[in-house]
């Protein structure tokens, strides 16, 4: 498993911050995993699957 941290989520999403925590807050966005003291990342596979949900999602394909 890869974890990455937030400017990479950030990159990888097109997403600003604020977004991205706005999305975890609603449970529409994976949750980050915390990595000791404030430190967060998150797991790239988790990401990837809602970047490809967003794409079926527009698609109208179901997973």
């Amino acid at each position: 498993m890869k974890i990455i941290r937030l400017k990479n989520v950030m990159e990888t999403t097109g997403l600003a911050r604020s977004t991205i925590y706005k999305y975890i807050s609603l449970d529409l966005f994976p949750k980050p995993v915390s990595l000791g003291g404030r430190s967060v990342g998150w797991l790239d596979a988790e990401v990837q699957a809602w970047i490809v949900s967003k794409v079926c999602e527009r698609d109208g394909v179901s997973e």
